[in-house]
C-alpha cells in the first residue's frame, strides 16, 4: 500500500503535525486524515524501494526498554498512540526509533495494535505478537506488556550471563592461537638457523616443532584459506535443515556444555508456555508458537507431535511426556499444574528453576575455567618453549659433534 507524507494542523488545539500515513490513494489518505480532524496542509507520496521493510533487528535491550515503559505508560492509562509518539522522541537508536515509528503510523491509521507488531517480524517475533493479540482480545493489554516486559528482561539477563560466560575463555583461546602463530613463524626460524650451524641432529620434539613451523611458514595462506573455508562450510551446513538437526542433537550431549544448553532450551520452553497459557491463547495456537521459539529442532519436533496428541484428546503433561528431551521432573511438574488447574504457575516455577540452574552452572564453570585456561596455555606456549631450549641442554655434545 502506498505511503504519503503529510503535514497537516490539528482541528482543536491548531498544532502542526508532519508524519506518514498509508492509504490506497492521496483521496483516501486525505480522507482519512479528516476523519482523525487533521486538516492537510501538503501531502505527497513516499516512492520507496521495492522489496524493502520498514524497520530492520534492533537489540534485545532496546526492546526490553521499550516493552517495559510501554508497559507502564499503558498501565497508567495512556493511550497505545502518545505512548508510541513519547517512546519514539527518548528512544537513542535510530533502528528502533524507525520501527517505533511506523508502528504509531500504522495505529492511527487504524490498524491494531497487534497487526502493527506483525509487519515487523525481525523486531517482535511470533510471540511477542500473539501475547499483545491475546491481551486486546481480554482487554488486558496493560497486563500483558507488563508479562511481556518481564520474559524479555528475564531472556535479555540469561544471554547477558551466558556471553559474560564464553567472553573469558574465548579471548585467552584467541590469544594462546596468535601467541602459537608468531612463535612458529617468527622465533622458531631464529633458532633452526642457530642449531642448523652445529650440524648436530636435534631432539625429535625439536625437529617436529621446527618442521611445523616451516610448514607454517610455507603454507601459512593456504591453510588460511582452508580453514575460512572449513569454518564458512560449517555455518552454512547448519543453517540447512539436516545440519541443524544434527547439531541440535549434539551440543544438548556434549560434555559439561551440553546439559547447560538443554536447559537453556527447556527454561524457554516452559517460560513461553507459562506466558501464552496464562495470556489465553488457545493451546494448540501456544504449541505452534512455542514451537518456533525454544531455539532446539529436536525439541520442536516433539512439541509438534505433542500437538498432534493434545488435539487427538490427550493431557498436555501426557503428550509432553512420550518425549526423552523433556525430563520427567518437568512432566510431573505440568502433571501436578494440570490437576490443580494453576499450569501456568507451575510451568513457571519451572521455567525460574532452571534459569537458577543454568546461572549456578555458569558461576561453576567460570570458577572452574580460570585454572583450565592457565594450565592449557602453560602446556601449549611452555611446551614450545622447552622443545626449542631441548638441544641448549646438551650443547656440550652438539659442540663437539658427538
Amino acid at each position: 500500500m502506498p505511503s504519503f507524507a503529510y503535514t497537516a494542523r490539528e482541528a482543536g488545539s491548531g498544532r502542526e503535525v508532519r508524519s506518514t500515513v498509508e492509504a490506497s490513494s492521496e483521496q483516501a489518505a486525505i480522507a482519512a486524515l479528516l476523519n482523525r480532524n487533521l486538516l492537510v496542509l501538503s501531502i505527497q507520496e513516499r516512492v520507496g524501494k521495492k522489496g524493502k521493510t520498514r524497520g530492520g533487528r534492533v537489540r534485545l535491550a532496546d526492546l526490553v526498554v521499550f516493552t517495559r515503559q510501554l508497559a507502564t505508560m499503558v498501565d497508567a492509562g495512556i493511550s497505545i498512540v502518545q505512548s508510541l509518539q513519547a517512546l519514539e522522541e527518548q528512544s537513542p537508536n535510530k533502528a528502533m526509533r524507525d520501527v517505533i515509528h511506523d508502528i504509531c503510523v500504522r495505529v492511527e491509521s487504524g490498524e491494531n495494535f497487534s497487526e502493527a507488531l506483525h509487519k515487523h517480524p525481525k523486531t517482535f517475533n511470533k510471540l511477542y505478537t500473539s501475547m499483545v493479540s491475546a491481551g486486546e482480545r481480554g482487554g488486558l493489554l496493560a497486563e500483558i506488556l507488563a508479562r511481556l516486559a518481564t520474559y524479555v528482561e528475564n531472556t535479555a539477563r540469561l544471554r547477558k550471563k551466558i556471553k559474560t560466560a564464553m567472553m573469558y575463555p574465548t579471548m585467552v583461546c584467541v590469544t594462546a592461537f596468535g601467541i602459537t602463530i608468531f612463535l612458529l613463524v617468527r622465533v622458531i626460524p631464529v633458532f633452526k638457523d642457530v642449531y642448523q650451524g652445529f650440524g648436530a641432529r636435534l631432539p625429535a620434539p625439536t625437529q617436529l616443532l621446527i618442521d611445523v613451523s616451516d610448514s607454517a611458514r610455507h603454507y601459512f595462506f593456504l591453510y588460511l584459506v582452508l580453514f575460512v573455508g572449513l569454518t564458512f562450510s560449517w555455518f552454512y551446513f547448519i543453517k540447512t535443515r539436516v545440519g541443524r538437526d544434527f547439531w541440535d542433537r549434539q551440543r544438548i550431549r556434549l560434555p559439561i556444555f551440553g546439559p547447560i544448553a538443554h536447559k537453556i532450551c527447556l527454561a524457554r520452553f516452559t517460560r513461553t508456555l507459562a506466558s501464552l497459557i496464562r495470556s489465553g491463547v488457545p493451546i494448540l495456537e501456544v504449541l505452534q508458537i512455542v514451537s518456533q521459539t525454544v531455539g532446539n529442532t529436536i525439541m520442536e519436533k516433539a512439541i509438534k507431535a505433542a500437538a498432534t496428541d493434545i488435539e487427538h484428546g490427550q493431557g498436555i503433561s501426557a503428550a509432553i511426556g512420550k518425549h526423552e528431551i523433556f525430563p520427567s521432573m518437568v512432566v510431573r511438574m505440568m502433571n501436578a499444574g494440570e490437576q490443580t488447574g494453576n499450569i501456568d504457575t507451575m510451568l513457571e516455577r519451572v521455567s525460574n528453576f532452571l534459569d537458577e540452574e543454568v546461572e549456578n552452572t555458569l558461576s561453576g564453570l567460570m570458577s572452574l575455567i580460570e585454572p583450565l585456561l592457565i594450565v592449557f596455555l602453560g602446556i601449549v606456549i611452555g611446551g614450545m618453549v622447552v622443545c626449542m631450549y631441548l638441544p641448549i641442554f646438551n650443547l656440550g655434545n652438539i659442540v663437539s659433534g658427538h
